[in-house]
């Protein structure tokens, strides 16, 4: 499977778990929450700490696209739209700025989603990203892909809500304008996610479809689900992160708390650590135990040196420091160089070959 490099790090099989924290519209419009966002971020080691770029007028809902069950969140009554939600956690050019600093001076990478080909002039002017995220909602915004694909920059792109035909076509797009570094995220597109809707083996589907390495932008409340997709392969987790759900904002509720990041951080390298390798053999660590439990061919009498060995002069007993139990019928017939004693394992070096005796 391809290894693709991301903010700076490889991402793919071999690697660890590249870990997003998903700022996203959290900030509530205020640099004061997004510095303290990167701090957390930093502080639980995340790889990445990314927001969304975007201008709720030009990029995102026109003004008769109903919000569903964000207003409330949000504290707008029904006659709110899409776009006044948007622009309620939007984050502003100038916020940016502070905000970027900040990531570098607590050096973890800053990178962002975008929404429209605006957002990628502003950033590549402005901040030159290493990488970009494009989420579920706009894997059909082929102007999108094409913008971010001449940037080349790799790219982590998200597939709530697509079949394999609607990615593939999109992969086509950004091949065909030169960009192959892609992090594909399966993804389900609900806010929350129910644990039970989350599909993980579609990992395992986007990896073998398309050999491009295959994460999770996890939308489900705490980090079993995170941890679990870990376990079965996803390379790379983004996660939406708070200061504290209780605060207003539609993604608040169901992102997790600087706690939650560290456990899921930590939670990922535990799953690393566990997992190993492919390699089916005695370890390094069992090796002590190997020798002292395994059996081996053991004198079951005393053997005189020169004395041609019999089976009922052998046993196999523990440890397994001696012949291996397969020898066990070439042993027999064979004369005894030395004295052997009672209960000790046989060595070659203590026989001589039948046709030499």
């Amino acid at each position: 499977m391809a290894e693709v490099t991301i903010c700076g790090k490889k991402v793919g099989d071999g690697h660890p778990t590249f870990i997003i924290a998903e700022a996203g519209s959290n900030h509530n419009r205020d640099v004061d929450i997004g510095c303290k966002l990167v701090d957390m971020s930093a502080d639980a080691g995340a790889d990445a700490v990314k927001f969304q770029t975007y201008s709720a007028e030009l990029s995102f809902s026109t003004r008769t696209t109903v919000p569903l069950h964000y207003r409330e969140r949000c504290g707008f009554d029904e006659t709110a739209n899409m776009c006044d939600l948007m622009k309620y956690v939007e984050l502003s050019r100038e916020q940016h700025f502070p905000i970027v600093e900040h990531c570098k001076k607590r050096d973890i990478p800053f990178f962002s989603s975008v929404f429209d080909m605006s957002d990628v002039d502003f950033l590549e002017e402005n901040f030159a990203p290493e990488s970009y995220k494009i989420a579920s909602y706009e894997i059909s915004h082929f102007p999108l892909l094409k913008r971010v694909a001449e940037t080349g920059k790799s790219l982590v792109l998200s597939t709530g809500m697509a079949s394999l035909g609607e990615v593939e076509k999109a992969l086509d797009t950004l091949s065909q304008n030169g960009l192959t570094e892609v992090v594909l995220l399966h993804c389900i597109s609900n806010y929350p996610a129910q644990p039970e809707d989350s599909n993980l083996r579609a990992i395992h589907t986007l990896q073998s479809a398309f050999g491009l390495p295959v994460g999770l932008s996890d939308h489900s409340t705490g980090v079993d689900v995170a941890k679990t997709a870990i376990a079965i392969g996803a390379c790379m987790i983004e996660k939406h992160i708070t200061l504290d759900p209780k605060m207003p904002g539609p993604d608040q509720p169901f992102s997790i708390d600087p706690d939650e990041l560290k456990a899921l951080v930590d939670g990922a390298r535990f799953v690393e650590t566990v997992l190993g390798s492919a390699h089916k053999g005695c370890t390094v660590a069992e090796e002590g135990m190997r020798s002292l439990a395994r059996r081996s061919v053991v004198a079951d009498v005393e053997i005189p040196a020169g004395t041609r060995i019999t089976p009922e002069m052998l046993v196999i007993r523990r440890p397994g420091t001696g012949l291996h139990p397969s020898n066990l019928d070439t042993a027999i017939g064979s004369v005894a160089r030395r004295d052997i004693l009672f209960n000790e394992p046989l060595q070659w070096d203590m026989l001589i070959d039948r046709e030499d005796g």
